[in-house]
Formats: structure tokens, C-alpha cells, sequence
């Protein structure tokens, strides 16, 4: 009967409309909860067949949908570990338990930005307990090759607030002036020494002797100079010697002429440097390539270092870490450098609307939500990586509150109908009296 059909299409309506009011409620209660995404009610009517001139009430159900892609304002924040993402792709995030568990299975979660803090373990973790993931880079900072296509690869991302760093010295560049009049005939032969400082393996402090002895000829001018080096690391013995000529015509006149290896590795007139082994292993040292006006010369009558530069650094403590809008997790250290640890990867599905939603604003892959890839931060499809940033809620409250007003007449009106269905069957009733 038509009635009774218009009765339960009521009744389906006012489940409806509480059900958007659900939803309605949700999205105005998280509407100061960072990253959250609003959840949109959708109606279908639901038709039954119906005879001639007779019309049956199918009524309407729903169908909820989070809507994952809806972008929101960044806001700053003063915490350099506070992440979100500006574009497309979300975060690797897996649970504290697990973390705990360290059993090596960490379940994938996925995030779109948190508020994430070195815990008493190191972990970077946000206050809901969602820690932060990534690759974990090399000794010397690359990052390794990792699959793409699964999360076998992410770690929870471990700070060492006590962690130490040194990097040996493999490079020295020399800039120096020797007196061209220390190789004329009657000068008095004296050596020219300098020290040179370079850090081993272990990062100790060691010490490269070099002098440089004048060949004092009969007459004229020699415009030589013997280069002997010594490593303290070695028992200062002799690591490399070289015969150190000098131009001394116009236009070319203090200039590096030739250096010839007497022990040691051999001069690169390109690039002006030689290898020498000292105690830890090989170490490149620059003096100027031929002909050119830096480096090693020879001009006027003093001896004059001008800059001895090296890489490498004694042992360092970490005292910041920065992140970086590829994904590159930096830790600086006390003495100047500066090294990456990790790199946190975004994820991009197929359709990330898909994705199962869980509390704390976390989202798991599913069926719906298709393969996932982990792409580098700002490449492929996906945005980058904004610190001291959050994304704020995805709910406009204004239309929320036109939504609930449009539910409420809705349930209303459903309600209205009940009441109507209910006088009709009691009239229907009334006629046998």
C-alpha cells in the first residue's frame, strides 16, 4: 500500500538526515583539529516498481565520503620538526606500538602533517603517537637505492641528541708566496716552513710538516725550491717530496714552471694537485696548476702563507636538525657541518579518496584507494615538504552550519510526513465505526 510506502520512506529519511547530521557534527567538532578532512553526505533515492496508477515510496539512503584531497591553509609554527605537505602526496607515518614492539613490522599509515618531537627514545613522534617515517641515509650521507612500491625500506626516524660526527681531511689547498730572492746566487739558504692541520678517520687532530728548501746555485738565479711533507700521524716521516720551478719570465715571472715528484704521488699540471698517503689514507693537496697566478709562486723577498683551506672536521656534537621541502632530514653539528640522516619520500595513490581513515587523522591504503608509489618531495606528481608549518582543518564552519540548518528542515519535514501518514491510517481506521 502507497501509505505504508510513504511511512517507511519517512523513516529511511529521517535515518538520512541524522546520518548528515553525524557527519555535519564531526566535521564543526574538528574544525581546530590540524589536517583534519571533512566528511560530505550524499543521498540516493531508492525506487521500487510500481503498478499503473498506483506509486510506491522507495525512500533514500546515503553514502559518507571523507575527502581527502581538499586542501586547507598552512599556518607557521616555531618547531622545526612541525611538517606538512603543500601539494599532493601525504606523509609516511606508522604507529608508537609498533615502534615499541621493534619487532622490524611497522604498519603503514599515511599523514598529510603533524606536529612531530623527539620522544625520550629519539623517535620523532607527534602527541597522538603517529612516528614519523623515512630512508635512512648512508655513513656519508647519500641515500641508498630503496624500493618505490612498498614501505620495506622507511624507518621511524631516530634522533641522537648525543650522536657524534667527524669527517676525516682528504682535501688541502695551499695559496703561498716563497722569496724569489731565497734562490739567487749568495742567499743564505734558509728553509721556509709552514704546519698544516687534517683530521684523521677517527677525527684526532694531526699535523702535516712542510718546508720548503731553496737550491742556491753559483750564479744567477735558480728559481727552485725542494717541497719536503711530513706526517705527525706517520712518526713525521717523509710522505712526498717535489721540485717546485718557478717561471721567471715577463708576463708568466713567479708562476708555477714544472713540479716533478721525487717520492709521492705525481703532480696533475691540470688541476695543480697531488695525492699523498698519510697515516689514515690518501690525502689531495693543491698548490696551483701551472702557469696560473694561484696557489704556490715566487715573488719579492718574503715568505708569505696566504690561506691554507681544508675539508674534513674534528668530532662534533648535534645541536639542531632541519628539514628541508625535498624530504632531506639535516643534522647540524657544533663544529660547522652539517649531515643528512634521512629522507622522508611521499606517498601518492591512485585515488586518495580511497584511502581507509583511522583516528588522528591517519589513512591506510585499501582497495579503493589503489597501488601506492613513494616519490621524492617535489618530484613526479606530488607537492613538497613545509616545516615549521601545520595544515589547518578543511572545514568552512559557515557552510556547515547552512548544511545543518538545511538538515534540520529536512528531518523535519520527514517527521511532518510520519505525523501525516500516522492521521491518514487512523482515519482509515475510523471508517469501520
Amino acid at each position: 500500500m502507497s501509505i505504508s510506502s510513504s511511512l517507511n520512506a519517512s523513516v529511511a529519511g529521517l535515518s538520512a538526515n541524522a546520518s548528515k547530521l553525524a557527519a555535519i557534527s564531526d566535521n564543526i567538532a574538528n574544525s581546530a583539529t590540524f589536517g583534519y578532512k571533512r566528511v560530505v553526505t550524499d543521498f540516493h533515492s531508492m525506487v521500487i516498481g510500481s503498478g499503473p496508477g498506483a506509486y510506491a515510496a522507495g525512500g533514500v539512503r546515503t553514502t559518507n565520503m571523507r575527502l581527502i584531497d581538499q586542501g586547507a591553509s598552512l599556518v607557521s609554527s616555531e618547531n622545526a620538526t612541525d611538517l606538512a605537505v603543500r601539494g599532493r602526496g601525504l606523509l609516511p607515518v606508522t604507529t608508537e606500538a609498533s615502534v615499541t614492539l621493534d619487532n622490524g613490522d611497522y604498519p603503514l599509515l599515511m599523514t598529510t602533517t603533524g606536529s612531530f618531537r623527539p620522544d625520550e627514545q629519539g623517535y620523532l613522534r607527534s602527541d597522538s603517537g603517529l612516528v614519523l617515517m623515512g630512508w635512512p641515509a648512508a655513513s656519508d650521507g647519500s641515500i641508498p637505492t630503496f624500493p618505490r612500491d612498498t614501505a620495506d625500506g622507511l624507518q621511524p626516524i631516530r634522533l641522537n641528541a648525543n650522536q657524534f660526527v667527524g669527517e676525516p681531511t682528504t682535501e688541502v689547498e695551499i695559496v703561498a708566496n716563497l722569496p724569489a730572492t731565497g734562490t739567487v746566487a749568495g742567499a743564505d739558504g734558509m728553509t721556509e716552513e709552514i704546519s698544516v692541520e687534517y683530521f684523521d678517520n677517527l677525527g684526532k687532530s694531526e699535523s702535516l710538516s712542510i718546508s720548503f728548501a731553496p737550491t742556491v746555485p753559483a750564479t744567477g738565479a735558480s728559481n727552485e725550491w725542494i717541497m719536503t711533507i711530513r706526517d705527525s700521524a706517520s712518526g713525521d716521516a717523509i710522505i712526498g717530496e717535489y721540485q717546485l720551478q718557478f717561471d721567471d719570465t715577463r708576463g708568466q715571472g713567479g708562476s708555477l714552471a714544472s713540479v716533478a715528484a721525487l717520492s709521492g704521488g705525481a703532480y696533475d699540471p691540470v688541476s695543480g694537485a697531488f695525492s699523498v698517503t698519510v697515516a689514515g689514507g690518501p690525502l689531495s693537496i693543491s698548490i696551483g696548476a701551472l702557469g696560473g697566478g694561484t696557489g704556490m709562486t715566487q715573488l719579492s723577498d718574503s715568505f708569505a702563507p696566504v690561506s691554507i683551506t681544508k675539508n674534513g672536521t674534528a668530532v662534533g656534537n648535534m645541536t639542531s636538525v632541519d628539514i628541508d621541502a625535498n624530504g632531506f632530514v639535516r643534522a647540524s653539528f657544533d663544529v660547522g657541518v652539517s649531515r643528512v640522516i634521512y629522507q622522508i619520500p611521499l606517498i601518492n595513490v591512485s585515488n586518495i579518496n580511497g584511502l581507509e581513515s583511522h583516528d588522528y587523522q591517519s589513512y591506510r591504503a585499501s582497495s579503493d584507494s589503489g597501488s601506492f608509489f613513494l616519490w621524492d618531495a617535489g618530484d613526479g606528481p606530488t607537492g613538497d615538504i613545509v616545516n615549521f608549518a601545520r595544515q589547518e582543518s578543511a572545514t568552512d564552519v559557515a557552510g556547515e552550519l547552512t548544511d545543518l540548518i538545511q538538515t534540520q528542515r529536512a528531518y523535519s519535514s520527514n517527521a511532518k510526513v510520519i505525523q501525516t501518514v500516522d492521521e491518514m491510517l487512523q482515519e482509515t481506521t475510523n471508517i469501520k465505526r
